[in-house]
């Protein structure tokens, strides 16, 4: 047996260097690249094709729960902001901050700011103050709700440390705001669309995620209650895939949101607000990708085919190109997920094997050759991203257009259930502090990510625990697990009693 190491083309591997592996996979996928602007990204055509996907399916489900597009400033006044005390205070150090309105030249012919604003404005970290000013307009009479509203937007966040589709200054999402004549239907509206998210990231992404409550320390500032769905990526580190957040009255009230309910009484409407981002992008990375690339899931891949056409005579090229063509045409009548499959012919002046790596390292689900002698036996090699690159099944045309869908169901429900038994291999029920204490160590500083995933722990309810495990370990609760039933037991930090297990792990 040789001791030969596995080539691969994506270095540094995931065992060598996850975070430099990341950024490889994007290149090399051509999804992003960093910006001339600190912070930002620029989204590639590979990579916007996906969050144009991710917005198809997440629209729909929003318009089929009741909900309409509408779309609000970029500029959010700094008063709006200074209405709800725990919201400004908990953006006020992301806040991007507007304080002139046109540009002049100076005495050595360089543009400066001129014109001061009246008062600043602040670029969008998220809209519920701009949005609730709106609200407190259209609003009324209990007839006028519930109100459900949805944009899509881009966001400022001021961000020091930033990481292509995890964290940048500005980031593409959608947040829906919306509002109701009930506590009760405000808390339905929350958890409503938490389970939107978890079935979209499940059955759309193949990635297994735990919905659960954040903690007080982790909420979304100035609401009552936040909701979250939390996946575990390949370096065993958390990431947060959207958020729920149950807003109460409390920007009701800042907002002056009131209607008139069916007794002639004025009250204050109930709030909700959620949001999911292009971070979503990145979680797909993180949860699939290998040491060869990009692996996309069938159901949100723009692509879910491509016919790769060999082309080493020129007498046979005609004939190979007309075929590809052909296949390519009766593939699209095939419908997948309730759409027509998208099929690419890469026709592009490259030698075979350029093409052929290209491909897997964009992580189109299926690729398929197609030369003279392919034709000529009616069987062409079908290979999947999910396997071994070169790993190939031949296939006749007849079969592979009746079973194509099939064999895409199959990838997509083999990368779901990949990724659950990796979470599942990483987490453990840890009741003694040494232990956890170990759970999250690194055994070297050769692999760091040898240690880590999600320990199931008793937690106290004091916030005092999560800062001193956040200083220590860098770990924090990710969520209260919403499945989970109630266990006595004592917390993991302070000894003291317990009703419940929550996750901690380290995160992104």
């Amino acid at each position: 047996m040789s001791n030969k190491p596995i080539k691969s083309a994506i270095s540094p591997k995931r065992d060598e260097d996850y975070s430099e592996w990341y950024q490889e996979v994007l290149k090399a996928a051509d999804l992003a690249e960093h910006s001339p602007v600190r912070g930002c990204m620029v989204i590639k055509p590979w990579g916007y094709a996906i969050w144009e996907n991710m917005q198809k399916i997440l629209d729909g489900r929003f318009k089929e729960t009741g909900h309409q597009n509408a779309y609000f400033p970029l500029f959010i006044p700094l008063s709006f902001l200074q209405k709800e005390a725990e919201h400004v205070e908990g953006f006020a150090k992301e806040c991007a901050i507007v304080t002139h309105h046109r540009l002049e030249k100076d005495k050595d012919g360089k543009l400066v700011p001129a014109g001061p604003l009246e008062e600043p404005l602040i670029v969008r970290p998220t809209s519920e103050t701009i949005i609730g000013e709106m609200f407190a307009k259209w609003i009324t009479s209990y007839r006028d709700l519930p109100l459900l509203i949805n944009q899509w937007a881009n966001v400022v966040r001021w961000e020091m440390r930033t990481r292509l589709f995890l964290r940048t200054t500005e980031f593409l999402w959608q947040e829906g705001h919306t509002a109701h004549a009930t506590a009760e239907e405000a808390l339905e509206e929350t958890m409503q669309m938490l389970r939107i998210y978890e079935e979209f990231a499940r059955k759309t992404l193949a990635i297994p995620v735990i919905p659960g409550e954040k903690t007080p320390s982790e909420r979304f500032p100035g609401a009552v209650s936040t909701y979250t769905i939390e996946a575990m990526m390949q370096d065993h580190k958390a990431l947060q895939m959207g958020t729920s957040h149950f807003l109460g009255q409390n920007f009701a009230k800042a907002s002056q949101i009131k209607f008139q309910d069916k007794n002639g009484e004025l009250a204050h409407a109930w709030t909700t607000s959620w949001g999911s981002t292009t971070r979503l992008i990145g979680a797909l990375v993180m949860t699939h990708s290998d040491d060869d690339g990009l692996v996309l899931p069938p159901k949100i891949a723009s692509s879910h085919v491509v016919i790769i056409p060999v082309l080493h005579q020129e007498e046979t090229r005609a004939q190979v190109m007309q075929y590809c063509h052909g296949l390519a045409g009766e593939l699209r009548h095939v419908m997948f997920d309730g759409k027509p499959l998208q099929v690419i012919v890469d026709s592009r002046d490259l030698r075979g094997g350029d093409k052929m790596w290209s491909w897997i390292k964009k992580g189109v689900p299926i690729r398929i050759e197609v030369g003279p002698r392919d034709i000529a036996n009616d069987a062409f090699p079908l290979m999947r991203r999910d396997k071994p690159h070169k790993e190939s099944t031949p296939l006749s045309r007849g079969y592979l257009v009746a079973k194509i869908a099939d064999i895409l169901e199959e990838i997509q429900t083999g990368l779901y259930e990949k990724a659950l038994a990796f979470r599942n291999s990483r987490s453990r029920k840890i009741d003694k502090k040494e232990e956890f204490y170990d759970f999250f160590t690194p055994k070297n500083k050769e692999q760091p990510e040898s240690h880590g995933g999600f320990a199931y722990s008793h937690w106290c309810g004091d916030s005092a625990v999560e800062s001193q495990v956040k200083a220590e370990l860098g770990v924090t609760i990710r969520c209260i697990p919403l499945d989970d039933q109630a266990e006595e037991g004592a917390c993991i930090i302070t000894g003291k009693k317990s009703k419940l297990r929550v996750i901690y792990a380290k995160s992104y």
